[in-house]
Order: C-alpha cells, then sequence, then structure tokens
C-alpha cells in the first residue's frame, strides 16, 4: 500500500496590522566566578536589572573616573540559580507552545566561557535545559504515542503518514538490518551522558489532546564557517581525505577536506529548511538524547586562550512534534494528510564571541573566529535593521542572506514562532569590553518585536473518541433493574415431584405463578400509567421547551437586529472617526505651517529690532559726533575771528606774485551739492567762475581766486551763509595752494523777530541719517585745510590740492 503523505499546514494569509507581536523575550545569566578573589566587573541590581562597573585596568574617561552602565531584561538569573529554575521561566513556555503545535526557537548567545554550552546541555547531576525540554514533552505524550514509522519524514519538510501495516513492514524491514540506524528503547543509557538526563522533578504540559497520535523527530546540524554540516549523517568509514596541492601531492599540515556542505531551501509555505538533513524518530528522552550525544562528538571544538574546550561552530538542534487525529472509530491514526500539524522548536548554541588577540588564534583557528564573528555580527545587523524598521516605519531589506544563521531563522522573526534568546555572561574584569558588546546587542535585541503565531484548528470531529470503544471495567455493586423487579416476585416453591400420588406441589406452582402474573399485570399497567404520565409530563415539557425557543429566537431576533444597528453606528463612527483624524492630521500638519512660519517670523523680526538697535545706536553717535564737531568748529571759529590778537612779534607774511588784474580774474566758485537753496534776493554773483560741487586740481590750475560757500545753523535756529575768499597760487610740487582772505556772511532776519519758517527744500538725506542743515569746510572740501595767522582781513585757510600727475 501507497503510504499517504502528510502536507503542512498552508500558511494563513494575515492582514497587515491584523496580528498582535510581541517582543523577543531576552534573558540573562551570570555565571560564578572561577575564583573567589577575581575582579568582577557586573553586579545584579535586581530580578530585572544588571551593571557593569568599569575594571581598574579600563579606564575610560580622561579624568580617570570609572563609567557604570545599567542594562534591563526581561529578567535576570543570578550566580545561584538552578537549571530547574532557568527551565520553568524560559524554556517551559515554549515546550507547551510545541505540543500545540507552535513553533519555538531559543538560542544561547554569550562571550567564549560564559557558560553558554552548560546552559543548554548541563552538567552530570544537573540537566541543561535540553533534556528538560526533551522530558517535558515525553512526560506528556508518552501514552498518546504514534507507532514507529506510522509517520514518516520526506525531503520536503513535511511528513508522509502510513497506514499500520506498512509501518508494520517498515519496523520489520529495519529491524532484521545488521546496524540499525535508529536507537532502540532497549538498549541501556550510555553511562556518560546517563547524569545528564536524569531529571528529578516531573514536568508535563497541561490540556494535551488524547484524541491524536504524536511523533517525536530530532536533527541536528552546525554552521561552521558559514557552511551547514549534518551531525547525524551515516559516512563511511574513511570519509575525510586530505587536501592535495597542484603538484598532485598531499600537504604537509593536518588539514582535511570537510563532508559536503548542505543547502538551504524554501518549501512551499516559504519555510526555510536544510535539504537532506537526517531526522530520525525517537520515543524517549534516552533515545533523544543518544543522538544529540552522537552529534555532539562531531561538533568542531578546539582549544583556545580562553577555553579549552571552546565550540569554533554554531549547533542547531532541532525537535520536530507531528501530530496526527484518530478517526471517527478512536482506533486508527485518520489517514487524511491536511489534518497534520507540525510544530517545530530549535534550540541553538551559538559560537563564543570572542576577540582574536585574546584567543592567540593562528591560522585556521584565527579564520575560524573571524567566521565566527562575521556571522554574529550579520546577527547584529539584522536586529538593527528590523528595529529600525519597525521603530521608525522604514522598509528596509533585513540582510538575512548575508548568513547561513540569520537565513535559516528568518521566518521566526517573519512570525512564525517565539523568539527567546539567553545573554550568558562571564563577570570576571577580562571578559568587560566583549561583555559590554553583548550587553548593547541584547539591548537592540530586545526591541524587536515578532508577530505572535495564529492557533491552529486540527480537526472537527468528536472529542473523546479514543476511550469511547475501549471495554468497560466490571460492573459495580448497584443492582440492575431487571434484579430488583425478579426479587420483588413472591419466590417459587419446589417444583420437584417425588411420588406419583403427590397433588400438592403442582397446585403451589400453579398458585405461585398466579400471583406472579397478576404481580406482574399490576407492574405493567403501573408502567403504562406512569408512561403516560411521564410522556404527559415530557410532552408538556417539550411545549414549554418550545415556547421558551420561540420567546429565545424572538429576543435573538431583535438582539440580532439591535447588533446590527449597533454594528451600522460603529461603521458610521469609525468613518467619522478617520474623517476626523484625517482632519486632526491636517490641522497639526497646518499647526505645523503655521508655528514654523511664526518662528521665523520671529526670528526676523528679532533680527530687524537687532538692526534698528544699531542704527539707533549709529545715529545717536553720528548726532554726538556732529555736535561736537559744530561745538569745536564754533569755538575755533569764535577764538580766531574775535579773540585771537596778531602776535607783534611774528614775521610779516611774505606777499606772493600776483598777476596783473587787467587781464581779469577768473574765479572757481565752490559750492556744495548739500547747500540750502536761501530764498533771498540778493544772491552772491561772481564773474568769470567755474562752478564746482568738489575742489578739484583742474579747476585750481585755470583760476586766480577761490570762493567756497559755507553753511552752517546759527544760534537762533536760521541758516547762516558764509563765503570765504581766497587766492590760488602755484606751490612748488607742481600743485595749487589757496590762501583765505575774505569772509563775508549772510544771513536772514525776520522784521518782527519771529522766527522764519524753514525752506521747503530740504537737502537729500545723507548716508549716515543725519540731517545735512549745515556743512563745515572739513567734510566739504576734499582737500586738506591748514590755519594760518598773520592775515588782517580775518583768519587764513590754505588749500592744498593735489599735484598734477604727469604722463608717463
Amino acid at each position: 500500500m501507497k503510504p499517504a503523505r502528510a502536507k503542512t499546514p498552508r500558511k494563513p494569509i494575515v492582514k497587515k496590522g491584523s496580528q498582535t507581536k510581541d517582543p523577543v523575550g531576552v534573558y540573562c545569566r551570570v555565571r560564578p566566578l572561577s575564583f573567589h578573589d577575581q575582579e568582577c566587573c557586573i553586579e545584579v541590581i535586581n530580578n530585572a536589572t544588571v551593571q557593569l562597573h568599569t575594571p581598574e585596568g579600563y579606564r575610560l574617561n580622561r579624568n580617570g573616573d570609572y563609567k557604570e552602565t545599567q542594562y534591563s531584561f526581561k529578567q535576570v538569573f543570578g550566580t545561584h540559580t538552578t537549571q530547574k529554575e532557568l527551565f520553568d521561566v524560559v524554556a517551559h513556555p515554549l515546550v507547551d507552545d510545541l505540543i500545540h503545535g507552535k513553533n519555538g526557537l531559543l538560542f544561547t548567545y554569550g562571550v567564549t566561557g560564559s557558560g553558554k554550552t552548560h546552559t543548554m546541555t548541563g552538567s552530570p547531576g544537573e540537566g541543561g535545559l535540553l533534556p528538560r525540554c526533551l522530558d517535558m514533552i515525553f512526560n506528556s505524550i508518552g501514552s498518546f504515542q504514534a507507532k514507529r514509522y506510522v509517520f514518516k519524514s520526506n525531503d520536503r519538510n513535511s511528513m508522509d503518514i502510513q497506514c499500520e501495516v506498512d509501518a508494520l513492514l517498515e519496523r520489520q524491514k529495519r529491524e532484521a538490518m545488521p546496524n540499525p540506524k535508529t536507537p532502540s528503547s532497549k538498549r541501556q543509557v550510555d553511562p556518560e551522558f546517563a547524569d545528564m538526563i536524569t531529571v528529578k522533578e516531573f514536568c508535563k504540559a497541561e490540556e494535551v489532546d488524547e484524541d491524536s497520535v504524536y511523533g517525536v523527530f530530532v536533527s541536528y546540524i552546525e554552521i561552521y564557517n558559514n557552511y551547514i554540516y549534518d551531525l547525524l549523517e551515516e559516512v563511511p568509514f574513511d570519509p575525510i581525505k586530505p587536501k592535495w596541492n597542484s603538484c598532485s601531492t598531499p600537504m604537509r599540515n593536518t588539514d582535511f577536506v570537510p563532508p559536503q556542505s548542505k543547502l538551504l531551501r524554501e518549501d512551499k509555505n516559504h519555510n526555510m529548511y536544510v535539504a537532506g538533513c537526517t531526522e530520525v524518530e525517537v520515543k524517549s528522552t534516552d533515545e533523544a538524547f543518544e543522538v544529540f550525544w552522537r552529534g555532539q562528538k562531531k561538533r568542531r571544538i578546539a582549544n583556545t586562550h580562553l577555553n579549552r574546550e571552546s565550540s569554533r561552530s554554531h549547533s542547531v538542534f532541532n525537535i520536530k512534534l507531528v501530530q496526527a487525529p484518530l478517526d471517527a472509530d478512536g482506533d486508527n491514526v485518520l489517514q487524511e494528510k491536511e489534518q497534520i500539524t507540525i510544530s517545530q522548536l530549535s534550540l541553538v548554541d551559538l559560537a563564543g564571541s570572542e576577540r582574536t588577540n585574546r584567543t592567540r588564534a593562528e591560522g585556521n583557528r584565527l579564520r575560524e573566529a573571524g567566521n565566527i564573528n562575521q556571522s554574529l555580527m550579520t546577527l547584529r545587523t539584522c536586529m538593527d535593521v528590523l528595529r529600525e524598521n519597525q521603530m521608525y516605519g522604514t522598509n528596509k531589506m533585513v540582510p538575512y542572506r548575508d548568513s547561513k544563521l540569520t537565513h535559516l531563522f528568518k521566518n521566526y522573526f517573519d512570525g512564525e514562532g517565539k523568539v527567546r534568546m539567553i545573554v550568558c555572561v562571564n563577570p570576571k574584569a577580562e571578559d568587560y569590553e566583549e561583555s559590554l558588546q553583548v550587553m548593547r546587542f541584547a539591548e537592540v535585541t530586545q526591541e524587536v518585536e515578532v508577530a505572535r503565531p495564529i492557533d491552529k484548528v486540527i480537526c472537527g470531529l468528536t472529542p473523546g473518541r479514543r476511550y469511547r470503544n475501549q471495554p468497560r471495567g466490571p460492573v459495580g455493586d448497584e443492582p440492575l433493574v431487571t434484579d430488583v423487579v425478579l426479587q420483588s416476585f413472591p419466590p417459587l416453591p419446589s417444583c420437584e415431584i417425588l411420588d406419583i400420588n403427590d397433588e400438592q406441589t403442582l397446585p403451589r406452582l400453579i398458585e405461585a405463578l398466579e400471583k406472579r402474573h397478576l404481580l406482574r399485570q399490576i407492574m405493567i399497567d403501573e408502567f403504562n400509567k406512569q408512561s403516560n404520565t411521564f410522556k404527559a409530563l415530557l410532552q408538556e415539557f417539550d411545549n414549554a421547551v418550545l415556547s421558551k425557543e420561540n420567546y429565545m429566537q424572538g429576543k435573538l431576533n431583535e438582539k440580532e437586529k439591535m447588533i446590527s444597528g449597533q454594528k451600522l453606528e460603529i461603521e458610521r463612527l469609525e468613518k467619522k472617526n478617520k474623517t476626523l483624524e484625517y482632519k486632526i492630521e491636517i490641522l497639526e500638519k497646518t499647526t505645523t505651517i503655521y508655528e514654523e512660519d511664526k518662528r521665523n517670523l520671529q526670528q526676523e523680526l528679532e533680527t530687524q529690532n537687532q538692526k534698528l538697535q544699531r542704527q539707533f545706536s549709529d545715529k545717536r553717535r553720528l548726532e554726538a559726533r556732529l555736535q561736537g564737531m559744530v561745538t569745536e568748529t564754533t569755538m575755533k571759529w569764535e577764538k580766531e575771528c574775535f579773540l585771537f590778537q596778531p602776535d607783534q612779534n611774528a614775521p610779516p607774511i611774505r606777499l606772493r606774485h600776483r598777476r596783473s588784474r587787467s587781464a581779469g580774474d577768473r574765479w572757481v566758485d565752490h559750492k556744495p551739492a548739500s547747500n540750502v537753496q536761501t530764498e533771498t534776493v540778493m544772491q552772491p554773483h561772481v564773474p568769470h567762475a567755474i562752478t564746482v560741487s568738489v575742489a578739484n586740481e583742474k579747476a585750481l590750475a585755470k583760476c586766480e581766486k577761490y570762493m567756497l560757500t559755507h553753511q552752517e545753523l546759527a544760534s537762533d535756529g536760521e541758516i547762516e551763509t558764509k563765503l570765504i575768499k581766497g587766492d590760488v597760487y602755484k606751490t612748488r610740487g607742481g600743485g595749487q595752494s589757496v590762501q583765505f582772505t575774505d569772509i563775508e556772511t549772510l544771513k536772514q532776519e525776520s522784521p518782527n523777530g519771529s522766527r522764519k519758517r524753514r525752506s521747503s527744500t530740504v537737502a537729500p538725506a545723507q548716508p549716515d541719517g543725519a540731517e545735512s542743515e549745515w556743512t563745515d569746510v572739513e567734510t566739504r572740501c576734499s582737500v586738506a585745510v591748514e590755519m594760518r595767522a598773520g592775515s588782517q582781513l580775518g583768519p587764513g585757510y590754505q588749500h592744498h590740492a593735489q599735484p598734477k600727475r604727469k604722463k608717463p
């Protein structure tokens, strides 16, 4: 008979956001120190927090202060934690989910020598998580296991199911083999690991489906140098060959060619699995741990400076639980492959993360450490990207394919089961830097969320099928109804007739039978009467039930109408809520824009205020400067015009040669552009004049006379105009010199003493913001001014023009 192959249940299509997510459970276990006098760098603060102290040799801060950092976990297990306490908190829920059809992933992570293998495997007398998980599984399903080879593994990450006859034939065939691969339950336990699997505490899952049969399959692989190897694969006697160089001669070193690496593939449900991996069916904890111990001896273990038995590879021990329901009779397994449920628990012992300069590794050991650190770094990168995508809503690609380790377990992070991690740390000071990196990785990992798996419905058959058709036990002391009826009849007299003339035995027997018949008839009538009464009561009860049903149906219809109305109201409120949320979002965006504009306007206002303050400050300084200049000029003119007396001992001024007046004098009429129109009838008129706004060498060279029109503000607030006259002379340097000889004053006054209205003509504003109501000689002339004494006409000025440039 061709075996019926099982089918892995199709992965349900779940809409985005419909699944609840749980964070990755990260736990911390601190191992005891090897020596009591060792320096410690890790302290357990409480059951959820540890603190790292900087050792004496690691001064991170420049001032020499010690740096202390605290890290939080889901739970922290101190140095006195037993394996049973750790199992109850971390692994027990995963095994319970496994029995109920859900997947789980548990891996240990830490520095070399931090206790990862001890936590996973255990030690003699104290079994670790792996033997305790196996013990709980077989305690829960021990009496419900299917016979061997009813379930059969295939190469497509699923299971086939066989009938009892095919399973029996295959059992006989396997038992006839000289070296059976499957361990036998009749063999004695290997004393090498007997103490590890002896678990004193009995542990069992609750609510196990008794109407199903179960099968347990285990596999054991390792990931070494980013290659996957099957530790349970049966290889020939001498499978490993030495390396050959280009000259067809074996190399001198002791390196060997490793076995063939396995490939990762994806099944029809998009789950990753190791193609061609050996899966062994086991029936007890002893058999399962024997398979594990057989593969453990093949692991890559090499001595390093940090640990004598340092694992150089990642090990993955998979426990696959197959579950199928019984048929309707409860006798055989239901031959429907769609009803098979497969759940898996992966126990991963990661290789130790370590620095190569501390391990003193060389050659192959150095390359191994590099590959180990690279795979662990890829695991950290995947966690970082997952955390970033979930926290910030990004959609970056998670680099699962960069490492075989992360590629194999990517389904767990996509929502195929729970993920738990145990961070093992060694509190000694030498591992401070490595422990710090481990803590940072754990801090990121516990922020990653994994979708919660969906419960799977196995079948819809009636429960209690297993014990329905089993033979019942002996009848109890309670008598049957027929016995009670027979005992109520009068006893029959003796029916033995010994004498032919006996005439009493038969009449007594007939009388007893008649009494019995009469009693029987009375009982029948009573029974019929009670039956009719019961029928009437039953009919009445049926009518009452029917009326109740009608009443309940009416109430149910009303409730359904009310529920429908409430659903419509809920849908309306949800739509309104979405509309309001959209409006709120728009208002929030508008508020953000307005706040940004407000900040920008405030900044611009502050900038303008600062600019105005600077302008006001500059104007005040300029006013003070101009006022000082006016005061100084006034005092200078008063001193030289009115208080100055010529020194009698001063040498006489040498009269310069003057041109002949018959030729007619030409004037330079210097009128600055900032002068204000006086609007008077009398205006100064200079014949043959060259009018300029700025004194220049060209104009001075053509004229013999110079006149400067100077305006200033008088004490009464009116503009006073002064005409300063002078003669033009040539200098020895080839330039022009002006010597002032006369000053004429023009002032406008009102006859009644009232102040004249200021002219409407206003001088243009100056760049510095000062009003141009007065000017001075120094401001309007671009040539130097020199004060000279001795003139009889008043104060003397000399204007020295710039020498005329000669052409080259």
